[in-house]
């Protein structure tokens, strides 16, 4: 294979400009050609798509976002879109395709691998939702700007002697909250793995009264079913201590990668960037423990993800 593209698509995470700077630097050692496609898949529909050489990716290693932008495409959810991506992709000579993305952005690129494109999936994600792979990319920069923010709420809970909810994203998965949660000291950690039991709440909370603790930080995910505003409300009619909300929203998903999502993006990078210079058919990309590793596109994306129980029942050992 020697001229492939690459694209970030659905929401932005810290690493992709990571992962998009290996893409082009370990193609180009290959002696392919490397094509950037921007604002994923809308971009593609319509032509917006550009060789890229090393200078093209200097300098961005640190820096969060992504340099090809992101958008969510409608059209290409189509059949008609979707032929129109293949018609961009042969006029442009691409054989390879290299997706950086969450579930839905792999989904589209499996879409493509049906129609006679090979595809690599790299988990480009905040949300660590993603079954084959142990972590995600810009998830471990997003658990640590959530346990930033927490160390600075904390201070504020404790000068007023209040309990704070703190939403954090992650869509149908926890990982952001029980990471974030566990390593912050939160009282108490929402996700919507588990069943959220209000009197459990607010117990762990009126027992920590008693015992003169001076702030609550009660960790929810945002998959879990009942609003931010209400649970505050419910906590402080229930314990009769005042309760601040924080939703950290987009504030996640920006700022410098840490050294460990750098890592990840660039070594799966290079992994795809292998297989496709190799023809190897479309394959989803991550790592199970230390080592990289690539499945089958389609079976990747049927893997479902298990919850940590284990972690989270420590979690709750160690906020009592």
């Amino acid at each position: 294979m020697k001229r492939i593209g690459v694209l970030t698509s659905g929401g932005d995470a810290p690493g992709m400009n990571a992962a998009v700077r290996a893409v082009v630097r370990c193609g180009l050692d290959r002696g392919m050609e490397v094509y950037g496609i921007q604002r994923g898949y809308e971009g593609l529909i319509e032509g917006a798509i550009k060789e890229m050489d090393m200078s093209s990716v200097g300098d961005i290693l640190h820096r969060g976002g992504t340099i090809l932008r992101t958008a969510r495409s409608e059209r290409f959810k189509t059949e008609e879109g979707q032929k129109h991506a293949l018609n961009v992709l042969s006029a442009f000579g691409i054989e390879g395709l290299v997706v950086i993305g969450g579930d839905g952005s792999l989904r589209g690129g499996l879409e493509l691998s049906q129609r006679g494109i090979t595809v690599m999936g790299l988990p480009g994600t905040i949300d660590n939702d993603l079954g084959y792979t142990d972590y995600t990319i810009g998830f471990d920069t997003a658990v640590n700007t959530v346990l930033s923010a927490v160390t600075n709420i904390r201070d504020t809970s404790s000068s007023h002697e209040r309990a704070t909810v703190i939403e954090v994203m992650g869509r149908h998965c926890g990982d952001i909250a029980l990471y974030a949660g566990l390593t912050g000291g939160a009282d108490n950690i929402l996700v919507p793995e588990m069943p959220f039991d209000i009197n459990k709440v607010c117990k762990k909370i009126i027992q920590g009264k008693n015992r003169g603790k001076m702030h609550d930080i009660i960790m929810k995910a945002e998959g879990v079913g009942v609003d931010a505003k209400e649970l505050a409300q419910m906590v402080e009619e229930r314990t009769g201590k005042e309760t601040r909300v924080v939703i950290l929203a987009y504030l996640q998903r920006g700022g410098s990668p840490t050294a460990k999502d750098r890592m990840l993006a660039s070594q799966t990078a290079s992994k795809a960037v292998e297989l496709l210079y190799d023809d190897e058919d479309s394959k989803a990309i991550g790592i199970c423990g230390s080592e990289i590793v690539a499945y089958d596109l389609e079976e990747a994306l049927s893997i479902k993800r298990p919850f940590d129980t284990d972690l989270y029942h420590l979690a709750d050992v160690l906020s009592k």
